[in-house]
């Protein structure tokens, strides 16, 4: 009796050492390429989107339209780009956390940067949003204003890969296909 319970206690042991380790090699983030190649993914659209919101943002201000139509088109604009920053910074967080020396920090620096965006285009939006369309003038005088805080906004929260802290990580970011 004392053999099989052994023998039982032995196998358990066996199997809960099996599992935890099956568990710490799960529990792993992607490799440098694989999470270059995410995060990529996810900031290739989001770029895209970004310019061609930029270039109608220009047209926009441009335009020979209402204050009225103004307003309308760039609050659309601007939660156009709000959304698309939140898209990039969700598919960042997806991507998980790279498996190199300090992954969470370079991880969460993305996700920060992408989030700054975001709130950044949401503020531009809501102000632009708040402004008075009854004297064409000054309207115009505060979407300047919104998008040159916008612009300081933007530039702070600066997505630069150049300062990548991770040579695995460098060296994917200029290897991946879905990063050139």
């Amino acid at each position: 009796m004392r053999t099989c319970r052994a023998a039982a206690a032995g196998k358990l042991i066996t199997v809960l050492v099996t599992l935890a380790l099956l568990a710490a090699c799960g529990s792993s983030g992607p490799s440098p390429a694989a999470w270059a190649a995410s995060v990529c993914s996810a900031l290739t659209p989001w770029r895209a989107e970004i310019s061609k919101l930029t270039s109608s943002t220009n047209e926009q201000m441009t335009a020979q339209t209402t204050p009225a139509q103004a307003k309308e088109n760039l609050v659309r604009l601007f939660g156009g780009a709000e959304q698309a920053s939140e898209d990039a910074r969700r598919k960042v967080e997806q991507a998980g956390v790279p498996e190199v020396e300090h992954g969470e920090e370079i991880s969460a620096g993305f996700r920060a940067s992408l989030a700054s965006m975001r709130d950044a285009y949401g503020q531009a939006r809501t102000t632009i949003d708040g402004l008075s369309t009854g004297e064409a003038g000054v309207f115009y005088d505060g979407v300047r204003a919104a998008v040159e805080v916008l612009k300081q906004e933007y530039d702070a929260s600066g997505l630069d890969t150049s300062q990548l802290n991770s040579e695995e990580l460098k060296r994917a970011f200029d290897e991946v296909p879905e990063c050139r």
